[in-house]
């Protein structure tokens, strides 16, 4: 096992995967080199008492802020379903284009999440559903409309922030006009600026200007802004864009640096590097605790020759534990698992579902309030 180090260990900056449905010791020996972050997947779920053991389980294994997080959008992407309340995809919620409707859904995600001890969503999806031929995101997403994606959005993130969950909108700059799937290949955008600030950044704009929590980068190219790296590795587009000209000053997240768009063509070891000196706080390392501890080597050797500043290090640091104070929480007990399923989240959920179902197609011309 490898020895524990101090807490200011780059370690911190790591947000993990594992395998099974309890702790294996591959997290044991990550969370002791300052990982104090944690990813879920359908793989670790099952019933709702194991999912709340599980992490109370994770939480026990440090005396520090553990943030344990979950992709819960609604629709395909719904890691927790066995016991909890189905949801329909985001673009149920644009066929509404009821911005009350999306904050009561965000509350109804948020407080499912908080009863089993969730302390971070990695939602809503801010991309706009420009490309019908997108295989990663189309449905996923809110709607056609920049405008209404940011509204919907950021009314879903205020109802995680009810419930005391962190909101993490996704994937900036915007992955909706792709036309190649980051987990599988590399997509490129050549979209020129003033196309990208009206449609694909609109919403983070406002993400930014309204200080969501978080926000995940993109594996993806936009040549328009930096020709040579993907989003997730560009301080033009990190620095630059996000931090400088939006204004953004809470955690960036990277997408899992195990997807091919980043593997195959930089591996975990220099993506993450970069990606940190480029102006990312927390790198998601998914699925291979060996490549979460080279991702730790390799960023512990940047700071002591010099090619990661100390400086860039120690604020990425400062922001994601600024982050588990804010929201990393104990588990509640069982009694706060009625709350799972409740009459109220089922006839939302119903709700939802029969409007989507019942409404007729979106006029893409028409504007929010309209």
């Amino acid at each position: 096992m490898r020895a524990a180090t101090h807490g200011d260990s780059l370690g911190g900056l790591l947000c993990v995967g594992f395998h099974g449905t309890r702790v294996p010791n591959e997290l044991r020996e990550l969370v002791a080199r300052g990982v104090r972050s944690v990813v879920l997947f359908s793989r670790n779920l099952g019933a709702p008492e194991q999912v709340r053991d599980l992490i109370s389980e994770i939480k026990a294994l440090t005396d520090e802020p553990l943030l344990v997080a979950v992709d819960q959008e609604g629709g395909a992407v719904q890691r927790l379903r066995e016991g909890f309340t189905r949801l329909p995809p985001m673009r149920a919620i644009g066929s509404a284009e009821d911005p009350e409707l999306a904050l009561r859904i965000g509350q109804l995600v948020g407080t499912e999440l908080r009863a089993v001890g969730v302390d971070w969503d990695f939602a809503p999806v801010l991309d706009v559903d420009t490309n019908p031929h997108n295989p990663v995101i189309g449905a996923r997403a809110f709607h056609q409309q920049a405008d209404w994606v940011a509204r919907l959005g950021l009314a879903f993130a205020a109802g995680l922030e009810r419930a005391g969950v962190a909101a993490c909108g996704k994937h900036f700059p915007g992955h909706g006009d792709t036309d190649l799937d980051s987990h599988l290949a590399l997509p490129r955008l050549a979209h020129e600026s003033d196309r990208l600030a009206a449609i694909e950044l609109l919403p983070f704009r406002a993400a930014a200007q309204a200080k969501l929590p978080s926000l995940m980068t993109a594996h993806v190219v936009f040549s328009e802004l930096d020709s040579e790296v993907p989003a997730t590795l560009s301080p033009a587009v990190l620095s630059g864009l996000l931090r400088q000209q939006l204004g953004y000053d809470g955690v960036v997240i990277s997408d899992d640096l195990e997807m091919r768009a980043v593997l195959d063509n930089f591996g975990v070891e220099t993506a993450a590097v970069r990606a940190v000196a480029a102006g990312i706080d927390a790198l998601l390392v998914c699925h291979s605790a060996e490549r979460a501890h080279a991702a730790i080597d390799a960023l512990e050797r940047a700071r002591r020759v010099g090619d990661l500043p100390e400086a860039r290090g120690n604020e990425a640091l400062s922001r994601l534990q600024a982050l588990a104070r804010r929201y990393a929480a104990p588990v509640p007990d069982r009694t706060a698992l009625a709350l799972l399923q409740s009459p109220e989240h089922r006839a939302l959920a119903e709700r939802w579902s029969q409007w989507a179902a019942t409404s007729s197609p979106r006029d893409p011309t028409r504007e929010p309030g309209a």
